[in-house]
């Protein structure tokens, strides 16, 4: 994501997150959902070679709801948005790397100090209700959309949204459908 913000920067063109909660989960996650999980994460890792922990495997007792770390996500935002992908990337690595269970508020305040945000502010947006209600509204957004896998890449040039790309893609294939996008819209 850093190349292809930085690409879109050049042109003068932000990027911006919006989040979709992957996850919804009520109870904690059982021996059989574990091992779907790991082989997803296998597979994550075969096509992209992005770093999981697979022998720690997932955090005990997890109760794999994504709406809090995706809250996090829209706290920082509302703070400083240049934060946001810090500690998006913190997320993932505490999660995915390290076995963090991401779906603890005292881990993401510690992330999102890690991520250059404040303990304080970031708790006190973290607990808030607007940033709640700002998150549904992200993930109704993304809803209405039909989005429904991740990461999803979207264009926007005068209130008109175009796919770039619904699920993982190499930086090999985004960068140019991001620069076609980008010289056919940026300035326009």
């Amino acid at each position: 994501m850093t190349a292809l913000a930085e690409q879109a920067a050049a042109q003068g063109v932000s990027l911006g997150l919006r989040v979709g909660g992957l996850r919804r989960e009520q109870g904690v996650m059982d021996q059989a959902g574990r091992q779907r999980t790991l082989s997803y994460w296998q597979a994550v890792h075969s096509a992209t070679g992005q770093s999981f922990n697979l022998d720690k495997g997932l955090p005990d007792a997890l109760i794999y709801d994504t709406e809090r770390a995706c809250r996090a996500l829209v706290a920082a935002r509302s703070l400083d948005e240049s934060r946001v992908w810090s500690l998006s990337l913190a997320i993932q690595q505490a999660f995915y790397q390290h076995g963090f269970d991401v779906t603890l508020p005292a881990v993401l305040v510690d992330l999102a100090e890690t991520a250059g945000l404040s303990r304080s502010q970031f708790a006190e947006r973290y607990d808030d209700p607007a940033t709640k209600a700002a998150t549904v509204s992200d993930f109704t957004w993304v809803e209405n959309l039909g989005i429904a896998g991740f990461p999803t890449l979207l264009a926007e040039h005068e209130g008109q949204l175009a796919l770039v790309t619904n699920g993982y893609q190499p930086l090999s294939a985004l960068s140019p459908l991001l620069e076609r996008w980008l010289e056919r819209n940026a300035h326009a």
